[in-house]
């Protein structure tokens, strides 16, 4: 398996920021091996030196690595402060059993701007404006596979869900976003047996 994209990835129509949709927001492992900036919280070095571990196969088989909410969240703010800095405010990433919630405040116009395709004057009326934006999703993996189900969004207090949040996913975020797996099983790679998803880490388990 090659190096991963390193950029926040997949998001609802420009929500590019999380990527709590797929593999990205846990294994984001396309981290160089390099210098970290000492002004960097030590959270964030020692999550990125966790990704190098996994990422450059030095883990002994049957190693367990536990990524913190504390060391995910320090890693979410860095990437969003370096991928979207003019769109996504307050990112946070809540851990539960098998679950993750990602939330921001997100100015979608801003987005996509940044991607370079503005809206008209109808759309920027609708996305221009800070929205607290909630995704909610539902991580299984075994035998170096794994599937992540969204099974909500809330944006400004309103959930989608049901058929509407698979309308959302099929007709906006498979079509701008098509390397996204989405209730789609993606292989791990780098030896990971799977992910145990816990509210106090993400373990991750290097396999045999």
């Amino acid at each position: 398996m090659g190096t991963l994209p390193r950029t926040a990835g997949n998001a609802f129509g420009g929500m590019r920021v999380w990527s709590v949709v797929d593999r990205r927001i846990f294994l984001a492992l396309a981290l160089a091996a390099g210098p970290l900036d000492p002004s960097v919280s030590p959270d964030y070095q020692a999550v990125v030196h966790k990704f190098s571990l996994i990422e450059h196969d030095r883990l002994k088989p049957g190693s367990r690595v536990l990524l913190t909410p504390q060391e995910l969240n320090a890693y979410a703010r860095q990437e969003v402060a370096e991928v979207a800095p003019d769109g996504v405010r307050n990112p946070r990433l809540d851990l539960g059993p098998g679950t993750a919630t990602a939330s921001a405040l997100i100015d979608f116009g801003k987005l996509r701007r940044a991607e370079g395709k503005p809206p008209g004057r109808l759309t920027a009326y609708l996305l221009d404006g800070e929205r607290p934006v909630t995704i909610t999703a539902r991580i299984r993996s075994s035998g170096g596979t794994a599937t992540v189900d969204v099974e909500s969004v809330e944006i400004s207090g309103v959930t989608l869900e049901g058929r509407m949040l698979q309308f959302l996913i099929e007709r906006y975020l498979m079509p701008a976003y098509p390397n996204a797996k989405v209730g789609q099983p993606f292989a791990l790679g780098h030896r990971i047996e799977r992910l145990d998803v816990q509210p106090a880490a993400v373990g991750v388990v290097i396999g045999h």
